[in-house]
């Protein structure tokens, strides 16, 4: 009972280790010489990484067993929009200062800070509709929802990999994760459908 008491405390500060890990650099010039650069970069990273994480924490609970997967997914989503609010605001703010002309001007003419938008946009009611008493409202179109996450993780391994154009490996590290979560998923709803094909005959 105790270790379940601590499991989501201690996943909420393991998710708050990359801002403090930010934070601290900042007043150590552990940041490098463009601080704005490397904390846009960081956060962004942090994003991605939760958002494979929270893909993987189904399919880590039907392969393991494990039923603490479910407990966490929830708030590990929260923080991957938590990162992704950090990284745009890193960009509106302290990189463009709200130039809202010029912003647009980025948007349209930079593929990978469109799609960089349109992921963050597809976040957005994933966070809204998290909490329980959506769920219940929603019912099923909950699920529908939020299956949108397949697509802003495609969009957010794109994001990144449009972003770095020459040296590829980190951003193929994540394609090659994200390829294998949804071939996992895709080959768990084709089981499905042929076992209910099955029963359909069966009967």
């Amino acid at each position: 009972m105790q270790s379940k008491a601590l499991l989501k405390p201690a996943v909420f500060a393991l998710c708050l280790l990359p801002l403090a890990g930010m934070v601290g650099d900042a007043f150590t010039g552990g940041l490098g010489v463009n601080p704005v650069e490397a904390v846009t970069h960081r956060t962004g990273d942090w994003t991605l990484r939760l958002l494979l994480a929270t893909l993987a924490l189904t399919p880590l609970r039907r392969l393991s067993g494990w039923s603490w997967p479910s407990r966490v997914r929830r708030m590990v989503g929260l923080f991957v929009f938590f990162y992704a609010c950090l990284h745009l605001a890193t960009y509106l703010w302290l990189d463009q200062f709200f130039d809202w002309g010029a912003i647009v001007v980025d948007v349209g003419e930079r593929p990978f800070i469109t799609v960089g938008m349109l992921a963050f946009l597809g976040l957005l009611p994933l966070a809204v509709t998290s909490n329980r008493a959506m769920q219940r409202r929603l019912g099923r179109r909950w699920k529908a929802l939020h299956r949108l996450v397949y697509p802003v993780a495609i969009l957010g391994v794109l994001h990144f990999w449009w972003l770095v154009k020459a040296d590829v490996r980190e951003p193929l590290v994540y394609a090659l994760i994200l390829a294998t979560l949804l071939g996992y998923r895709l080959a768990g709803r084709l089981r499905g459908a042929r076992e209910r094909a099955r029963e359909r005959l069966s009967t």
